[in-house]
């Protein structure tokens, strides 16, 4: 049986949003915060000793932000699984993260519900895109620049594997869906990144809307 209830590390700058926070992940979700850090600093000296299967990072904090903290707990720790947490007008950074390999975004307006169900997401090995979010990416993307040979590359079922990642579904359930095999799937998956020169899921759910192929 899966497991469901995973142990979170919490990091932001605010005590009454990590008070609150983790009331809910502990009361509502089943989750146990076991360790708290209040920047970036904090949370690199503490991650050593620190069994985790989700980081909740924040991106604005004084000493060092999420940013830096993220680039140097991955490099460290390259399967750690991070969601950043941020507000709106954060959109600059949400491509920097990718890169680096952070798993999730969440607003931090977003119900317990929406961050529960991205913490199980992350901590099973998928990504977490908050649909907020993800408007906003779109809205930001109108007018960049597009690389047609690239999107021309996949084929049309690698096209449609490419949208049912980009809705978080599995290799298994992509296979269920479209009623062919997992192995199937797994290898049209390794094509899609291959061509798209991405690194992981979030790196082609921002892909996809880059261009234009994904609606939110």
């Amino acid at each position: 049986m899966e497991k469901e209830n995973y142990n979170i590390f919490l990091v932001d700058d605010h005590t009454l949003f990590r008070n609150g926070l983790k009331g809910l992940l502990e009361h509502i979700g089943g989750h146990k915060v076991v360790a708290e850090a209040a920047d970036g600093l904090e949370f690199l000296e503490q991650l050593p000793g620190v069994s985790t299967d989700v980081v909740l990072l924040d991106i604005d904090m004084p000493r060092m932000n999420g940013i830096d903290a993220a680039s140097k707990a991955l490099e460290m720790y390259p399967d750690l699984k991070i969601i950043t947490l941020s507000m709106h007008g954060d959109e600059d950074y949400y491509f920097k993260m990718v890169s680096l390999g952070v798993k999730g975004f969440l607003l931090k307006s977003s119900e317990i519900d929406e961050v529960n169900t991205a913490i199980l997401t992350v901590a099973r090995g998928g990504s977490y895109f908050s649909q907020e979010l993800l408007r906003t990416l779109v809205g930001s993307l109108k007018t960049a620049p597009r690389n047609e040979d690239s999107t021309e590359s996949l084929s049309e079922r690698e096209r449609e594997i490419l949208l049912l990642i980009c809705k978080g579904l599995s290799n298994q359930e992509i296979a269920d869906t479209l009623f062919i095999s997992k192995r199937t799937v797994d290898k049209h998956r390794a094509n899609i990144l291959a061509k798209t020169n991405c690194r992981n899921t979030a790196n082609l759910v921002v892909y996809a809307i880059k261009h234009n192929l994904v609606e939110i």
